[in-house]
């Protein structure tokens, strides 16, 4: 069921297979699954699933407590096919781990593509500081739930 805004996250849309983009999909209610490690490691197996399948290439990410930040040059897929497939595969090894079996993440997401080589550095730097900037670590490599090629 698509709830009242969710059609203008698709709007003009566009899937270009080579092309970066930064991803960001939060958890419904934003409840904040992923403060346990148990279910934050559950979820990033199935996003690094995602880079096994070919679906993308992820270049830098950071799971939040209540939300992800993915950067990503996507694969021969399109996004929304990319994003249904990470959000199924990661409510399922959820359920597993014993997460109550209702909806894990909001529906829809947004994207950005990113457009200049210079921006690619910066904007896998603010993904990495996202947990500065939450408050819940002073410096990024003391947070366990985050990734970059460049790092």
């Amino acid at each position: 069921m698509d709830r009242q805004g969710n059609h203008r996250l698709r709007q003009g849309r566009y899937s270009e297979p080579g092309r970066l983009y930064l991803l960001t999909t939060i958890t419904r209610h934003r409840l904040p699954l992923f403060a346990n490690l148990i279910f934050a490691r559950s979820a990033i197996q199935q996003l690094r699933a995602s880079d096994q399948d070919g679906s993308c290439r992820s270049l830098a990410w950071v799971l939040m407590p209540d939300h992800l930040h993915w950067l990503i040059e996507l694969g021969p897929t399109s996004l929304s096919k990319l994003m249904c497939a990470f959000k199924s595969r990661s409510s399922c090894a959820l359920y597993r781990q014993g997460v109550e079996r209702k909806h894990i993440w909001q529906p829809g997401f947004h994207d950005r593509a990113l457009r200049k080589e210079d921006e690619i550095r910066a904007t896998a730097r603010y993904i990495i500081a996202n947990p500065i900037r939450a408050g819940l670590v002073r410096r990024a490599g003391d947070y366990p739930h985050w990734d970059c090629v460049w790092l």
